[in-house]
Order: C-alpha cells, then structure tokens, then sequence
C-alpha cells in the first residue's frame, strides 16, 4: 500500500463552525472522509492536522520516509511560512496544495502563497471536494505498487 499525507493546518479543525459561509457545513472528518473515499486501489490516507507550525514541518518530515505524496491545506501558513516551503522542498513526492475557499477572491495578503512555489498542483475554492481532487491527482501521479525503500 502506497500512503498519502493528508495534512491541515490552523484552525481546518473548526470546520463546520468558523465561518460556514466562506468554508461551508463540513467538518475536519468529513474533509477526511471525502479524501479516503477519493482514493485509488493501492492507497491508504494517514490524516493530521495541527495549529503548531513546527508539527505540520515534522510530519512533512516524516513523509519523506513513509508517503508517497503530500495533500496540504496550510490554512495561514500558505502566506507566511517559508520553513513549511523548505520543509516540502525536501519531499521527492508530489504534493498537492488545496484550499477550500477561492483564495484569488479573498483579501490581498492571502493571493500569494510560498507553498505554491513546490506544488505540483494547487485547488482553490472547490470546497472540500479539493482534497478528493488532489487525491485522485497524486493516485494518477504514483505508480500502484509496493512503495521504495527511501
């Protein structure tokens, strides 16, 4: 089995509570729910989230051994962290880039992202159905098959 790194960064844990008019009604574990359902046969989906800058670096980190691509909604983190950029620039792997709301429609400080600069693809204003897509991108990206020993 081929793992993918589903990781969320500050505040996705408030979804379906923080503004549901720009995020909408779904919660972390049905953004969860809907990635699992997105994946290839061969793929299982190790979720995390956190609010701490330095645990979304450890677990990129962590990837670099264990996944075979990288799912990253980094929340605030994508217009201000370039420790999260240098951290993803060691992963091999593709990495997917999803945000839920149209970040391109929001305020200015949130058009430019440094996480973008590594992405091989990003999704914005699908709603949660951006991490299905990104799913199904890095499972079509990935050969099926036993993962390399790194």
């Amino acid at each position: 089995m081929k793992t993918i790194f589903l990781l969320n960064g500050p505040n996705l844990n408030l979804l379906g509570q923080r503004q549901p008019e720009i995020y909408g009604a779904e919660t972390l574990e049905d953004v969860e729910r809907i990635a699992r359902d997105a994946l290839a046969d061969g793929f299982t989906l190790e979720a995390m989230q956190s609010n701490h800058e330095g645990a979304l670096i450890d677990s990129i980190q962590e990837a670099r051994t264990k996944a075979a691509g990288i799912v990253i909604n980094p929340g605030a983190y994508s217009h201000t962290s370039i420790a999260i950029l240098d951290a993803l620039n060691a992963f091999e792997g593709p990495v997917m880039e999803v945000h839920i709301s149209n970040i391109h429609r929001r305020e200015s400080f949130r058009h430019t992202s440094y996480v973008s600069l590594r992405a091989d693809g990003v999704i914005a204003g699908l709603g949660p159905e951006g991490y299905a897509a990104a799913v199904r991108r890095i499972c079509a990206l990935v050969p099926a098959g036993p993962q390399p020993i790194r």
